[in-house]
């Protein structure tokens, strides 16, 4: 990607890096005008680096660019802070002018999944919940989220149990990947 994009007569690739520490690290070192960024990294998530950047490189505008073209994903991006989300598969001509349209001041959203992403509806999960399921999806036993937590056993089932009926599943897995299949976590 970088060197298609390094193809370019007016965009220039200042840095490639594999994970959003190292992302925050380049745009510390380097004037940076656009970042791209992936949804799934190692270390901290594109989201999470995308919330870092607005905080602490306002003027850097960020496009996410990531194989994961689930519009939860989308509207947590934007959500972020992110000024465009494509898919990975985003022919290298299209992919430099969302750059170019971006660094104009421009946001720009791939329309299938914008499209996709009004139909979808809105997380229902609360952030204490999405914080559970992420403890339980890795396999922690309730007893230990609890602890983690400061909360009670009894508290951390019930959150369990109020994420697995919003998402429609029968157990803590399932809820889990759904959600994560959904973007929401």
């Amino acid at each position: 990607m970088a060197a298609l994009l390094n193809l370019e007569p007016d965009i220039d690739v200042i840095a490639e890096v594999g994970d959003g520490t190292a992302a925050l690290a380049a745009l510390r070192e380097q004037q940076v005008d656009v970042c791209l960024l992936d949804v799934q990294m190692p270390g901290m998530d594109g989201i999470e680096t995308a919330e870092r950047i607005r905080t602490e490189q306002p003027h850097v505008r960020v496009l996410m660019v990531t194989t994961f073209d689930r519009p939860g994903y989308l509207k947590r991006a934007l959500a972020a802070g992110a000024s465009g989300f494509v898919v990975k598969d985003t022919p290298a001509d299209q992919l430099a002018e969302v750059v170019r349209r971006i660094h104009s001041g421009l946001r720009v959203v791939d329309p299938h999944l914008a499209q996709e992403s009004l139909f979808e509806g809105d997380n229902p999960l609360t952030e204490r919940e999405v914080e559970i399921l992420l403890r339980a999806a890795d396999g922690e036993p309730v007893a230990k989220i609890a602890a983690a937590l400061y909360l009670s056993a009894g508290t951390v089932r019930n959150y369990l149990s109020n994420a697995i009926a919003k998402t429609c599943t029968t157990n803590r897995i399932e809820a889990a990947r759904t959600a994560r299949d959904r973007g929401w976590i």
